[in-house]
């Protein structure tokens, strides 16, 4: 039985998303994502102007006049959404956690899959594989993903990238286009997500708290890894500790940064402190122009 507080974010997020794909994603999504390629329809007869290497020879060779090979553009798309359920993702310092701000995510990209006719699907992962919902249309198939992306409890806690791509590999054999939302807190993914981007078409959402960029001075605190259950105690009122912190923190997201783009990996980067719409919109509108 699902709390009634966790339906109630259920439509929140619906209703919020919903109308955020309507108003600020209208047209964006079709226009950067494109179907597969092309699929046979139909041979017809031959008419001047048709390309000599549409003619299907065997055809005409058993028709005994010309016949060419109709295509259509195959428009149908399917959208895997990869959901990192980590410890590290049941954290926030500001009004939300990354776990919330990425179920809002999978919403967003899920409502926008079927307002264009295109399947879902949902893969959540720690360090095992955790759920997995085939890839389906409609809307009452989209509310169960948000449903999982929200109220699902992990039973790991660490991070396995590596993992969650090879298992999208395994249970998608046609081409998908699939959504890492993760914090990326990870390491040696780099060969299987270059492999399956060459197979797939992969876009990382890296998200970032705040705090795991920069601390305030608030004196001696105490820090705890939510995936090993580690703690330990660090004095914030040094001023070089906090500044060999966030030289780490800024080394490990141009790691990141310089990581995606050797494997032409598409990224966005969102805070949780900033609204995730500017990096969307900007996100579509650069694969816009490179698509022209």
């Amino acid at each position: 039985m699902i709390p009634g507080e966790v339906l109630r974010k259920i439509r929140k997020i619906q209703i919020t998303t919903s109308r955020m794909v309507t108003d600020v994603f209208a047209g964006q999504y079709q226009s950067v994502f494109k179907g597969s390629g092309i699929e046979f329809s139909e041979v017809r007869k031959y008419l001047p102007g048709d390309e000599i290497r549409s003619i299907d020879w065997n055809v005409t060779a058993r028709m005994g006049e010309a016949y060419v090979k109709k295509f259509i553009e195959e428009r149908e798309l399917t959208v895997m959404l990869l959901l990192d359920a980590s410890g590290s993702c049941h954290f926030g310092s500001t009004k939300q956690l990354k776990a919330e701000c990425a179920a809002e995510l999978c919403s967003i990209l899920a409502f926008s899959a079927i307002r264009n006719n295109d399947k879902v699907g949902l893969i959540i992962f720690t360090d095992r594989i955790e759920k997995f919902i085939p890839p389906r249309k409609g809307l009452r198939h989209v509310l169960r993903v948000i449903r999982e992306a929200l109220y699902f409890k992990p039973e790991g806690r660490g991070t396995d990238i590596t993992n969650a791509v090879e298992y999208l590999n395994r249970v998608m054999k046609r081409k998908a286009i699939a959504f890492v939302i993760s914090d990326f807190l990870d390491k040696g993914f780099k060969k299987t997500l270059s492999v399956s981007n060459k197979r797939h078409d992969i876009v990382a959402i890296s998200i970032t708290d705040p705090r795991e960029m920069e601390l305030p001075d608030i004196g001696i605190a105490r820090f705890g890894d939510r995936e090993t259950g580690e703690g330990f105690s660090v004095d914030t009122g040094d001023a070089s500790f906090r500044k060999r912190y966030k030289d780490e923190a800024l080394r490990r997201e141009a790691g990141r940064k310089k990581l995606l783009r050797s494997i032409n990996v598409d990224s966005i980067n969102i805070r949780t402190d900033e609204p995730y719409t500017v990096e969307l919109v900007k996100f579509f509108k650069a694969r816009e122009r490179r698509s022209r």
